[in-house]
């Protein structure tokens, strides 16, 4: 949570256009997961022609995802970029039980309702006009193919490694981004390779890696809703580099956002057998 909470202020400042920076952030974080998967000698062949459309799937869910929560934070600022996405794990909550066909746990309703009211303290306004406003609804739109993304990964988590899915994800972005070459000046200057490389290898391969291998251990749900810690670093990590100070509305909508994570982790860990 740590490593993927530094998307936000690296997303926020990097100088390049959104769509360029998710292109180098993929290019540079499937170069990267690659050499690791060869490396450890794992295989990328995918015999079953339905797994491989849906890791093509996600890869495509991924791109708009990033696409979106980049320009999210570009509109907005970082807490209000970050604290929006962070309204998936409720909508994998609701989304889980009918995609999956898995029981529906009642006390999602409770979390959901409070990420509802916490995006209503967010809203700077609710005009379309506002950038903010904007930034908020393009970082829901975001954090609802992300959710999708991830109840799809967990059908194939078992049967893939994480890395050699991440790479897939990070390759098909790569891939679908390519024509942005013809339309950005998608050469980053040299101010912006820090930020780059660390979207590529802290954010994206190292962090989302590691996300995706405790979907082994949880439900997607419960994973997702665990991640709601990282808009406090990433804050925090604003509020230290760049001096954005989030307002008290904004502080609020994310306190009951991250309440979730309390409701959450208490369950989970009732439900964890004892060491």
């Amino acid at each position: 949570m740590i490593f993927i909470g530094t998307s936000g202020i690296l997303g926020r400042f990097v100088p390049v256009d959104a769509v360029p920076a998710v292109w180098w952030r993929a290019f540079i974080a499937m170069l990267l997961l690659a050499g690791f998967c060869w490396w450890k000698g794992f295989s990328f062949r995918i015999a079953d022609p339905k797994r491989l459309k849906l890791v093509m799937l996600s890869g495509v869910l991924m791109m708009g995802h990033w696409v979106m929560y980049f320009y999210a934070l570009k509109l907005s600022s970082v807490a209000i970029g970050m604290l929006s996405i962070f309204t998936y794990p409720a909508m994998t909550t609701l989304l889980e039980p009918l995609l999956l066909k898995k029981p529906f746990q009642p006390r999602h309703l409770l979390l959901a309702f409070l990420v509802i009211v916490g995006i209503y303290f967010l809203a700077p306004s609710f005009d379309l006009a506002d950038g903010a406003t904007l930034g908020l609804c393009l970082g829901l739109l975001s954090a609802f193919v992300y959710s999708l993304r991830n109840i799809l990964m967990k059908t194939q988590i078992d049967a893939l490694q994480g890395s050699v899915l991440m790479t897939y994800q990070a390759g098909i972005t790569a891939l679908l981004l390519l024509p942005t070459w013809y339309y950005f000046n998608t050469a980053p200057p040299a101010a912006a390779w820090p930020y780059l490389i660390g979207l590529g290898l802290l954010t994206t391969a190292i962090g989302h890696t590691l996300l995706l291998g405790c979907f082994r251990y949880f439900s997607a749900s419960t994973a997702s809703l665990l991640t709601c810690v990282q808009p406090v670093y990433g804050i925090l990590m604003g509020v230290v580099f760049f001096q954005e100070i989030p307002g008290w509305s904004a502080v609020l909508g994310g306190a009951l956002i991250l309440s979730a994570v309390v409701v959450e982790a208490r369950a989970t860990m009732r439900k964890a057998p004892v060491a």
